[in-house]
């Protein structure tokens, strides 16, 4: 079932996303934490797709297994930058065949070991482009999309991005998902610009715990998130008085923060990037939508 009719109910729901581990060895662990967060009840579970494509295989085969094994509507990230059509299109006939019906459309990140002149032969340089091809290609297939409620690091502007964010729904695009924020006024100030600029489709808030201040701030110089001043820290003091523990334990309380101020505001549901880490969701999660 595509998630965007899932969608249309209008409940407050749970999502979750997931990366594939490294190492196959790893995978029993992996189905453990699936398993142990479906108790959530997510109304769907999304499967990232390393740069390049480089996880694809791996994606494939346990978005299918969640699908078919462990009952969840899940959905294959896809991205398109150095990627050829055809192997594009074999990977959506793949995901059809095993009963997978999401894709989240991304533009993703160019290996780091391809040179940029191979990255420019694909015709599919944007995720907009992207977009356009599953639309085409595989028409029953649902189709997400990512947003930026501070602005993509590579945008002109403010009203730019929420052009390109216009022209992906405006191709096909039936539901956004956003980029992690740390303070929720980004959010509601990013949904009433996108609602002026006439996007209709649902846009969900994605919310990561902060469980190592080292990993966070990596990350959000790599995205374009930033931590708020006072939340920063607050990190900064319970690193220096009880370490990593003391990190997540702050990180956790302010994803929970997050996601009942969000839900209370009336976002249609929170997105839980995972990490791949059981407790600290359900520690999140917990009575969350009771």
């Amino acid at each position: 079932m595509k998630i965007s009719q899932r969608l249309v109910s209008g409940r407050p729901f749970l999502s979750v996303e997931y990366f594939p581990p490294k190492e196959r060895q790893d995978w029993p662990a992996f189905f453990q934490v699936v398993d142990r967060l479906n108790q959530l009840k997510p109304l769907f579970a999304s499967v990232t797709y390393g740069a390049g494509g480089s996880t694809q295989e791996a994606t494939l085969e346990i978005v299918s297994r969640m699908q078919q094994q462990h009952g969840l509507e899940t959905m294959a990230h896809l991205t398109c930058v150095g990627a050829q059509p055809d192997r594009l299109r074999a990977f959506l006939d793949d995901l059809t065949t095993a009963g997978v019906g999401n894709v989240l459309a991304l533009r993703g990140d160019p290996p780091k070991d391809v040179p940029a002149a191979e990255l420019t032969e694909s015709p599919l340089l944007f995720a907009s482009d992207l977009v356009s091809f599953v639309r085409k290609s595989h028409p029953g297939l649902g189709v997400g999309v990512a947003a930026y409620p501070e602005i993509h690091p590579e945008a002109v502007s403010g009203e730019a991005d929420l052009g390109y964010l216009k022209l992906k729904m405006d191709l096909g695009g039936e539901f956004a998902i956003s980029q992690l924020f740390f303070d929720n006024a980004h959010y509601f100030d990013f949904v009433a610009r996108a609602r002026a600029r006439g996007i209709t489709q649902p846009i969900i808030p994605g919310i990561l715990p902060v469980v190592s201040l080292k990993v966070i701030q990596r990350i959000v110089s790599l995205c374009g998130a930033k931590l708020p001043p006072s939340f920063l820290a607050e990190l900064e003091a319970a690193d220096r008085s009880g370490g990593a523990a003391a990190v997540q334990r702050v990180g956790i309380a302010h994803a929970r923060r997050q996601a009942e101020g969000l839900l209370a505001g009336g976002a249609p549901g929170v997105h839980l990037y995972t990490l791949n880490r059981a407790e600290a969701i359900l520690e999140i999660a917990d009575g969350l939508l009771s």
